[in-house]
């Protein structure tokens, strides 16, 4: 039973972390930074687990000033930076639509619809679903798409932004067995309509 209480918590706090992420890294608007005291006080709930030091410093930075110009700047103007992780696995290709389709079909098998005015693949909407649903299926959603966190995270780290703490907290919660290489997007650029590269707000 200690075991079994021992996983139950590591899953909640893995799901706090993961909300909290999935907050951070939505465009801070009136609606995201009214809420950095709600957040904090969930992060403080859980003490000092991987990934909440973290997102505490990626919260001083959205109670700072001008956080929504460094969002623009961080995420809108470069697609290596892209929160639309099937980028880094299918780049603008014909294989991203399909992508982005069984996605949408994944969620719905586990009792979650996103809004259709966000695509599936955006990251706050990957970590509401990895928040909420079951350990396993989020655990596999996240294993999934953590070489393109991981490429992500490189690409934040050489920008120098607060942002790349909230893809370190985000990857703390993924098991690093589950982890295959690293990838290069393909440079095909032809393919299904043009996708944001940037969030959509």
């Amino acid at each position: 039973m200690k075991l079994f209480r021992r996983h139950a918590k590591e899953n909640r706090h893995h799901g706090v972390v993961r909300a909290v992420a999935g907050w951070c890294l939505q465009y801070p608007d009136d609606s995201v930074l009214g809420k950095t005291a709600l957040l904090r006080a969930a992060l403080n709930e859980i003490a000092d687990v991987p990934g909440r030091a973290e997102l505490l410093r990626v919260l001083d930075h959205l109670d700072g000033p001008a956080p929504g110009e460094h969002y623009v700047e961080v995420f809108d103007r470069k697609p290596r930076r892209t929160l639309h992780l099937t980028w880094y696995t299918d780049g603008d290709t014909r294989r991203r639509g399909s992508s982005l389709a069984e996605l949408r079909q994944y969620y719905r098998e586990h009792g979650f619809e996103p809004a259709e005015n966000e695509l599936p693949d955006f990251l706050p909407v990957v970590l509401e679903f990895a928040a909420a649903a079951a350990p396993g299926a989020a655990g596999e959603l996240l294993a999934r798409f953590r070489p393109g966190l991981e490429l992500l995270h490189r690409n934040l780290i050489k920008l120098g932004t607060p942002y790349q703490d909230a893809i370190a907290a985000v990857l703390a919660t993924i098991a690093a067995a589950a982890a295959p290489p690293v990838p290069q997007p393909p440079r095909e650029l032809v393919g299904l309509d043009p996708y944001p590269t940037g969030s959509a707000r």
